[in-house]
């Protein structure tokens, strides 16, 4: 699957990266090059998940004709960002897969052979998880992401100074899975997770190649700080780890919640961002990753080799 460089494999061995050699299924997606598309998608104004759900069969209808192969939907994307504020009534944005809702745009992605990643409220039995679900070209579904970060932020009273109260309402998930399609190997790292390295830098030393971002973020009524500040870790985390990072946001207005859109795709390279979106209007951002710029960064920036993990101890100890 991924083809590195001797000192690459060596670095690999001695850290136990698990890095295959080649991709024996012959794949349908993988030569060396992958179209991607990143969904950023408006302000959900309906409690009804219907009407996003149908944008969402829109734009994968855009995604056919751009020749995407993977397409990344935003956090929670089918339903208001309802842990802006404390409701009892929140059990309604959740949801077990297979589901009605999410069925159209999946068979959708099935017939037109993209694969998909989508952000939802999951409920899992008595707990629920702010998820995103993963489905291959083939409409199988491999499995699902659980944001392991939780923030609580308090409401101000600057305009747009809304809340998140996310440990109110998800449980935080316990793993940071790699997934695999067709020989691409990556990871999910879900808005606030992108802000603590250890997550990206643990699907970094599994093998990503890269690392997928569903993302939900607004200015809480920061906006000065939360523009400076967007593309930073996003940037960082690419750099640092030689991975390419698909940012997928939410734009738009939503009942006084301002989001800042601005998805993006990131190269591991000089930390190139490569195509961004705008801050108002749902687009389809759509690129084609040389997945050999991820061997090219890890040789330039070998992190893999140098690192010293017998120090880093009390990072996980505290």
């Amino acid at each position: 699957m991924v083809f590195l460089a001797g000192e690459l494999l060596a670095g690999a061995a001695r850290y136990g990266l698990e890095l295959m050699l080649a991709n024996p299924a012959g794949g349908r997606i993988m030569g060396r090059k992958i179209v991607v598309g990143a969904a950023q998608t408006g302000p959900v104004l309906s409690e009804d998940m219907r009407p996003a759900a149908d944008a969402a069969c829109a734009m994968i209808e855009e995604a056919a004709a751009k020749g995407v192969e993977i397409v990344c939907f935003p956090e929670v994307f089918l339903t208001p960002f309802f842990p802006a504020q404390l409701r009892a009534d929140y059990a309604q944005f959740f949801m077990e897969l297979p589901s009605p809702i999410t069925d159209p745009f999946l068979d959708l992605a099935r017939e037109k052979g993209i694969a998909v990643i989508f952000g939802y409220g999951e409920r899992a039995g008595s707990y629920f998880y702010n998820s995103s679900a993963i489905f291959d070209r083939d409409g199988r579904h491999l499995g699902t992401y659980r944001k392991t970060h939780l923030p609580a932020i308090l409401p101000s009273n600057r305009a747009g100074g809304t809340g998140s109260y996310e440990k109110m309402y998800f449980s935080p998930g316990g793993a940071l899975p790699i997934f695999e399609i067709d020989g691409l190997r990556f990871g999910i790292q879900i808005c606030y997770d992108r802000k603590f390295p250890e997550g990206s830098r643990a699907l970094a030393l599994q093998g990503a190649e890269i690392i997928f971002m569903p993302i939900c973020a607004a200015t809480y009524g920061e906006t000065t700080l939360r523009d400076n500040t967007w593309a930073l870790p996003l940037q960082c985390r690419a750099y640092e780890n030689g991975v390419f990072v698909v940012a997928v946001n939410r734009c738009g207005d939503e009942n006084g919640r301002r989001h800042i859109g601005q998805s993006m795709i990131v190269n591991p390279v000089g930390a190139e961002i490569i195509v961004e979106g705008g801050r108002d209007e749902p687009e389809l951002l759509v690129a084609t990753l040389d997945l050999d710029d991820v061997a090219e960064a890890q040789r330039s920036l070998p992190w893999w080799r140098d690192r010293r993990p017998d120090l880093y101890a009390r990072l996980v100890a505290q």
